[in-house]
């Protein structure tokens, strides 16, 4: 990652218009948003882990991780998020030596929860971070849980969340990720009494993208659910073939062979890394 990486991405907070990351898991995906007209990319930790054959929630190895990670980073040419969980780890200093690696290759941040962990520990991981990267520029989202946690909206979550998310501003974190949080007026209450950039995660019945900007949201995201679409799709195209031996659905909406070939979408071979990431 360049500083220019770094200053793009962050610059896309603070447009006059909201800021939607495509979730992402593989270089495939990365190609196919980059060639659509993604401003940056962002992974989904869930759908990475089920590329690659395991469950969410800590179950992928942090080398299987890295490698796919590397692989995205090959064929982007725009800034690259990453969503690193709880950071694989209870020790601040271990997270911030795998956020440091994150950094040496290439990505421009990273999206890093508290889960079932305690806000005070995911201060301690944001600071443990900042201080390993020893000045570098790198986007820390810091994501609360506490929504997805209760499966409500009440005023009490919302108090928490503003305290939490006022704590990990205050630790280092350049934006804040409230997943479960659909409601536009608490949203617009949340934007008055945090000044980092608000991330949100579009669900079924939230009003349009638009609007959450103009309450103060700065950034949308759609976590797994592209993974999942996409992959339901295969799933019923499979099902078709193998159990219905009607093969013929496949053939409906395909990708053009020689798109997905064209230099448009595939680096051509032996083209240097440094040609895209520098």
């Amino acid at each position: 990652m360049t500083t220019d990486h770094f200053k793009q991405f962050e610059t896309l907070h603070q447009g006059n218009q909201v800021l939607i990351l495509p979730n992402i898991w593989d270089a495939a995906s990365a190609l196919l948003c980059q060639a659509v007209g993604a401003s940056a990319l962002a992974t989904s930790s869930a759908a990475v882990a089920w590329s690659l054959g395991y469950a969410d929630g800590g179950s992928l190895p942090v080398s299987e991780h890295l490698g796919a990670i590397q692989r995205i980073l090959r064929v982007s040419r725009i800034p690259v998020s990453i969503d690193i969980e709880d950071g694989y780890s209870s020790d601040p200093i271990q997270v911030a030596e795998l956020v440091k690696t994150l950094s040496d290759l290439g990505v421009v941040g990273i999206n890093i929860e508290d889960g079932n962990g305690s806000p005070q520990l995911l201060c301690e991981k944001i600071r443990s971070i900042r201080s390993a990267l020893q000045g570098r520029s790198l986007f820390i989202n810091a994501r609360t849980d506490v929504y997805l946690n209760r499966g409500n909206e009440s005023e009490d979550s919302l108090s928490e969340v503003i305290q939490r998310l006022l704590h990990y501003q205050n630790a280092g974190a350049n934006g804040g990720f409230i997943p479960g949080l659909t409601s536009l007026a608490k949203a617009q209450r949340l934007a008055k009494k945090i000044t980092i950039p608000l991330n949100l995660m579009l669900l079924p019945g939230m009003e349009a993208p638009t609007q959450f900007y103009t309450a103060g949201i700065r950034r949308l995201s759609y976590g797994a659910a592209p993974f999942q679409s996409s992959y339901a799709l295969f799933n019923h195209l499979s099902k078709d073939v193998l159990k219905n031996k009607i093969p013929f659905g496949i053939f409906d909406h395909p990708l053009d062979y020689d798109y997905l070939n064209s230099e448009v979408f595939v680096l051509e071979r032996g083209s240097p890394l440094s040609e895209y990431r520098d």
